[in-house]
């Protein structure tokens, strides 16, 4: 009896201590949590009923040489999917709303399943208010939906410069596993033209806002009434160099045809004016683009995403004379004196027509002229590695480093080409057909708008270039960015006769565009036709203005339409024309509707 109350004494003890000691450590625990830690442990509490909102910051805008606005910003609302907290039963209705086909949600939703549940998705940019008064209307019964103001791309100034402008979009998930210091789901990245090149200095910083949510991770209020919140920066707005009612003359000039149009500035190799032609509405890329239309613009037989400007190679036909005249005057192989006599065709191995009967000619005439029995006999003399050497220091069968990125080098034949392709014993004839800008000879538009600002600027100028600078945010001034000079190391005697030459193209009394003289400047140029073994041949002009002190450059290509002279050069005129009277007035020009221009045909 006295061993079980023994034991029974002893289990006692021990539930005791045991209660004790647990007493002591929950309590000092408390002590410890309430009052030593408190203010960890209330930091840890704030923490979990937090939320950091990332707020994007406005893209920089763009401005022409003469600070008008080509490119802003405009408020749009977005729609949001957060998939922790939607409901994919209401898929339907919410397609039947946006208009859009069946599987549209589940799509985007499957898309980013791979991401955090709690980050939003973005639906559909753009939303029209009535959109926005439903998801009000209807927000308890929506669980996860919401939308935001956020800014898409608009276009002021009724310049359309789809492959100069390019555009931004919203970034794809191979992008973002590149870039995902900056960037988030459903960003905004540029993605062509300048909206690419110059993302960094156009984005801008990000921000934050912090918010308080309850449990559900709504939204409750602000955090200490917004005092850590750190706003976002905008992006730098930048300065182009194109003018602006200059580029609406060139766009409107294009409108139904397939070419494209490049004018510089000869003395700083800034571009006036760019243009490709079919163009595609930017309006449609600052919305979530549909797949449909993507796939419209892809399949398009006219091409409207191709940039011919920097990535259409064609042989340049006639105004690629004064190539062989330059590099032939330069090395002394021929003078002004030395003439030939052209009866209309020249045979070597085979015969080599030309499109009239010149008669004696010499460089100068044969210039105006256009004559092709002249140019066959000078690349002769000239060789075909002088040929191709001269056509290099030109920027030829080389990228000029123009700042859109897209851009191909085109080809310049020379003798080692000949030898793959031909082998050692290949025809010597074939240089007959360079000399005349035909053959294998490719250019781009832009390649050969650099050599006519070289030969009207005289042997100088800079990399071709669409931005001058930025403004910056701090200071408001403009940060004027540096660009390569570029020499075609070409003595000026042989630039001036090539010059005289072009000249009398348009006011010589044999010239093939004599038709564009008017009275305001006087222009200098070539027309060019360059056959097409696919249609048409393509209708070429080059030109610069005014002659003694040239300020624009223009290369102009039209395809599948004929003579040079008839379709190319009245679009060079009016752009010429566009551009300097702006300068003139020093504003932009009035908005004037553009006149059907008379067809001239007057050779090639």
């Amino acid at each position: 009896m006295s061993g079980e109350r023994f034991g029974s004494l002893q289990r006692k003890s021990l539930i005791t201590v045991i209660i004790i000691v647990s007493a002591t450590t929950i309590g000092f625990r408390l002590f410890q949590m309430q009052i030593l830690n408190q203010t960890s442990y209330d930091d840890k509490s704030a923490d979990n009923s937090i939320k950091m909102v990332e707020q994007l910051p406005p893209r920089g805008v763009f401005y022409d040489r003469n600070m008008t606005l080509l490119v802003n910003n405009v408020p749009a609302y977005t729609l949001r999917i957060t998939p922790a907290d939607y409901n994919r039963e209401l898929n339907t209705k919410l397609e039947k709303v946006l208009g859009v086909e069946s599987g549209y949600v589940d799509a985007l939703l499957k898309k980013f399943q791979d991401y955090s549940k709690y980050l939003p998705i973005k639906i559909m940019r753009g939303i029209g208010f009535d959109i926005v008064a439903w998801v009000e209307e209807n927000s308890e019964n929506l669980p996860g939906v919401d939308y935001v103001v956020e800014m898409r791309r608009g276009y002021p100034a009724s310049v359309n410069g789809s492959h100069l402008f390019g555009y931004a979009r919203e970034i794809t998930e191979k992008q973002l596993k590149k870039e995902k210091e900056y960037y988030n789901l459903g960003d905004v990245i540029g993605y062509k033209g300048i909206e690419k090149t110059y993302e960094k200095e156009l984005r801008g910083t990000k921000g934050s806002k912090f918010v308080l949510v309850n449990s559900y991770r709504k939204k409750i209020g602000d955090y200490k009434g917004g005092v850590d919140d750190i706003p976002p920066i905008k992006g730098n707005d930048i300065i182009l160099t194109i003018e602006a009612s200059t580029q609406r003359v060139a766009e409107e000039m294009f409108v139904g045809k397939r070419g494209a149009l490049v004018a510089i500035e000869p003395a700083t190799g800034e571009i006036l004016a760019l243009v490709s032609a079919p163009e595609y509405d930017l309006n449609r890329f600052s919305h979530i683009t549909s797949e449909n239309f993507l796939k419209k613009l892809y399949n398009d037989p006219g091409k409207p995403l191709f940039n011919r400007a920097t990535m259409s190679v064609q042989s340049p036909g006639s105004t690629y004379k004064m190539l062989s005249a330059i590099a032939a005057l330069d090395l002394g192989i021929i003078k002004t004196s030395w003439t030939i006599h052209c009866t209309g065709a020249y045979t070597y191995g085979r015969e080599f027509k030309c499109h009239g009967v010149h008669g004696t000619v010499n460089v100068i005439q044969a210039i105006e002229k256009s004559c092709n029995v002249f140019f066959y006999q000078l690349v002769l003399k000239l060789g075909i590695e002088n040929w191709a050497d001269y056509s290099r220091r030109f920027g030829f069968d080389v990228k000029t480093g123009i700042d859109i990125g897209e851009e191909v080098s085109g080809l310049i034949p020379d003798a080692s080409y000949y030898e793959k392709v031909y082998g050692p014993k290949w025809p010597r004839s074939i240089t007959l057909s360079l000399s005349i800008g035909q053959g294998e000879t490719g250019v781009t538009p832009l390649q050969l708008a650099q050599y006519t600002a070289l030969i009207g600027n005289r042997g100088k100028s800079y990399q071709p270039h669409l931005v001058r600078g930025h403004i910056d945010n701090d200071t408001k001034r403009i940060i004027y960015y540096d660009y390569e000079e570029t020499k075609a190391g070409v003595g000026r005697k042989a630039l001036d006769i090539v010059r005289e030459g072009m000249y009398l193209v348009v006011h010589g009394n044999k010239g093939t565009a004599t038709h564009l003289r008017w009275s305001d400047y006087e222009m200098s140029g070539k027309t060019g036709t360059a056959q097409n073994p696919h249609g048409e041949d393509h209708a070429w002009f080059v030109s610069f203005a005014p002659y003694d002190n040239p300020q624009i450059a223009v290369a102009v290509i039209v395809e599948n339409v004929g003579f040079g002279s008839t379709h190319a050069a009245p679009i060079a005129k009016k752009v010429i024309e566009a551009y300097l009277n702006s300068v003139k007035e020093n504003l932009p020009i009035k908005e004037q509707p553009i006149t059907q221009l008379e067809n001239t045909p007057t050779g090639n």
